[in-house]
């Protein structure tokens, strides 16, 4: 059995801000993410971990360093180009209202109805491209790994498609339980090697010693 520990960015800036990062976007960590990384590692610091992949963007690769020195983790950790975030195209950097008043259809589309999602229009990125670079990858570790437990951090938009779709949700449906939170943990399980999974736990964010915002969940 594979254990999967898929755990979103800790919060930034842009976050903050209620800004789009996506792929090619990037923005700082807040100082108190840096905190919130720590109590997160306490969480993990239970857990043998024999793996630990990143999304190459900074973001999610100094959240998984961070997580790695607070649990004393010694392997590498390991970049992955197919963990990271959506590609936004022209929707990247632009604050929420604003996306809002530019590209409405696109928006609509994407947060509420990813199966009329066409993101033609800014250059972005498909759910089902998203899924073809994502999921196999998760599908690869599993097999190296059939008795481990793994931790890959990453992005919320990417994270919540790409988890759902390998729990066998409609696309329609992928966004309609809401998203992730920073320094969120979704755990799922694979028995037979990457072939099917089960949600052990969605969004965790039992360790963090604040309440969850609006601004954390994307």
């Amino acid at each position: 059995m594979t254990k999967f520990y898929f755990v979103r960015h800790g919060k930034t800036e842009w976050n903050l801000e209620g800004r789009y990062q996506g792929a090619k976007g990037d923005s700082p960590l807040l100082p108190q993410s840096y905190q919130e990384i720590a109590q997160l590692g306490k969480y993990l610091a239970q857990i043998k971990f024999d793996g630990i992949y990143c999304s190459p963007i900074k973001r999610a690769r100094t959240t998984a360093k961070e997580i790695a020195r607070n649990i004393q983790y010694q392997g590498q950790v390991i970049p992955v180009d197919a963990f990271r975030e959506f590609n936004l195209g022209k929707m990247e950097g632009m604050k929420f209202t604003a996306v809002a008043e530019k590209y409405p259809a696109e928006l609509d589309g994407f947060r509420h109805h990813p199966d009329k999602y066409d993101p033609a229009t800014i250059g972005g990125e498909t759910f089902q491209e998203v899924f073809a670079r994502f999921v196999p990858e998760v599908k690869k570790i599993a097999q190296e790994y059939p008795d481990g437990n793994i931790l890959i951090v990453s992005h919320g938009a990417v994270l919540c498609a790409a988890i759902r779709n390998m729990l066998g949700v409609p696309l329609a449906e992928i966004r309609a339980r809401g998203g992730l939170a920073n320094t969120s943990t979704t755990i799922l399980e694979t028995k037979d090697q990457g072939a099917s999974f089960k949600c052990l736990a969605w969004n965790k964010t039992s360790y963090l010693r604040r309440k969850i915002d609006p601004t954390d969940i994307v």
